[in-house]
């Protein structure tokens, strides 16, 4: 049973996005990336950096989308949020191979529900892709969707992730990448070159949005 703390800790933190992101302007290029999945009614896997959460809880609000969260304490908090937010949840790790968790991410998406993972989280390090995602796609046939996210003016906090938190009236750009397939006779060997391969254009692509 979820704790009076971290039930009130959703409600205000529901509250505080809502509030954050009523003065931001939000930008997004290359939605057609999953919209054409979407239209298909075929879910899709949505992969970002674990410090570029925090907008994208704002624009994908309400759509359903199932994202995995740490079982960490922390991560009680992040779910009761979120949730408010109108996401799914799912306990666990990406880090461990065949986890419960991401055993329950493949029946969400065989349910036909979008899912969203952050390759470098839980706990990092920062920006390193772990296959994680990749394996959950192999096992669905789901496309992969990489996307970056970066803010005009924006604080960024000293967690090892350096979570991002857009300043009011400020711009928040979202640059969904092309899809990635992982086919189904693919080695370990080919999936972590893949891993490495995606993970690389992200850091190129959060380095060119965070410049602009």
């Amino acid at each position: 049973m979820t704790s009076l703390p971290h039930q009130v800790v959703g409600v205000l933190g529901a509250a505080l996005v809502s509030w954050l992101f009523r003065t931001t302007n939000v930008k997004r290029t290359g939605t057609e990336h999953f919209d054409r999945f979407r239209a298909r009614g075929e879910p899709v896997i949505f992969v970002f950096w674990h410090g570029q959460l925090l907008p994208l809880v704002h624009i994908h609000r309400g759509e359903g989308i199932v994202v995995l969260v740490s079982e960490h304490t922390d991560g009680e908090y992040i779910t009761q949020i979120i949730e408010r937010k109108g996401f799914g949840t799912v306990r666990g790790s990406s880090t461990r191979g065949a986890t419960a968790g991401l055993r329950s991410l493949v029946r969400e998406a065989r349910a036909g529900r979008d899912l969203a993972l952050t390759p470098d989280g839980p706990q990092g390090p920062s920006g390193e892709f772990k296959p994680g995602a990749l394996h959950v796609a192999q096992l669905t046939g789901l496309p992969v969707v990489p996307l970056v996210v970066g803010a005009s003016r924006g604080w960024r906090l000293k967690s090892w992730d350096g979570f991002l938190v857009p300043k009011p009236f400020s711009t928040v750009e979202v640059e969904y990448l092309p899809p990635r397939f992982v086919p189904r006779e693919a080695t370990r060997v080919e999936i972590e070159a893949m891993a490495l391969e995606i993970g690389e254009a992200l850091r190129a692509r959060t380095h060119h949005v965070a410049g602009r």
